[in-house]
């Protein structure tokens, strides 16, 4: 079963169509690369898929439980897209760190946040508190930065600020990590760093959607690649074909310029 299925998703901005009619599906343990032009609709869709916006047509589901569906209303209320978000974690292309907080509290923070939620919160919130502390050391010892977690965003390079975010959106072990465009702010220095960080992601399965104007990474890194113009899903498949041997004009066209 896919761990993502998106069937007939649409989505409309001031009478201009963004996704027209678009059908996916993604494995677990897979690594989706979507590239494309700008404006093709390649942010919208990741966008859509992680419910931070809503699309106009069509249906939603992870593991096989439909989490939205644009003909029924019961899919759609905002308490139900915020905990179905969690599905999902996102990397921005700008980082979106908080600017007040330090490295470790931003990776914190979300977890802390839903714990306050928990029926037994209030009897355990130092165990919890504990736990999630020892989580966010973990991760940005993972990403290299046990010497940066008391720094604050502005003491950080924007490959650092990345590698902060990227420890913030795996603290709630979504099920599938999305990134939008994640070096498109740095320069190629500190575009090395995250792609590095996002390889040794993927050699460990974690299930990926990334957004890429990264010609070679899509090509190394991406167990599916799926080209995207005006809207539309024109061309997908293996990397090694869709780079290799591209079938339609708009792809050769579109990697006629890498």
């Amino acid at each position: 079963m896919p761990i993502l299925e998106a069937e007939n998703i649409c989505k409309t901005f001031d009478r201009t169509e963004v996704l027209k009619h678009i059908d996916l599906s993604l494995e677990k343990g897979q690594v989706l690369s979507i590239i494309g032009s700008s404006g093709s609709g390649k942010t919208t869709l990741l966008r859509c898929l992680n419910f931070l916006e809503r699309p106009d047509k069509g249906i939603i589901r992870v593991n096989g439980e439909t989490l939205f569906d644009a003909g029924d209303p019961a899919t759609q209320s905002e308490a139900s897209i915020r905990k179905k978000r969690l599905h999902f974690g996102l990397v921005f292309q700008s980082f979106n760190l908080f600017p007040q907080y330090t490295a470790m509290e931003n990776v914190m923070l979300a977890r802390r946040l839903l714990a306050a939620e928990q029926p037994d919160f209030k009897a355990r919130k130092k165990e919890i508190y504990e736990e999630i502390e020892v989580q966010a050391k973990t991760l940005l010892e993972q990403m290299g930065l046990s010497n940066r977690r008391d720094n604050y965003p502005h003491q950080l390079s924007g490959g650092q600020c990345q590698r902060v975010a990227i420890a913030r959106a795996l603290a709630l072990k979504p099920d599938i990590l999305c990134f939008d465009e994640p070096t498109s702010a740095l320069d190629p220095e500190l575009t090395g760093e995250v792609l590095k960080v996002i390889r040794e992601l993927a050699d460990k399965n974690t299930t990926m959607i990334i957004v890429t104007h990264e010609m070679s990474f899509a090509r190394d890194v991406a167990s599916h690649v799926i080209f995207m113009d005006d809207g539309t899903i024109v061309e997908q498949g293996d990397p090694m074909e869709v780079f290799g041997n591209p079938k339609e004009e708009r792809t050769k066209q579109f990697l006629s310029h890498y």
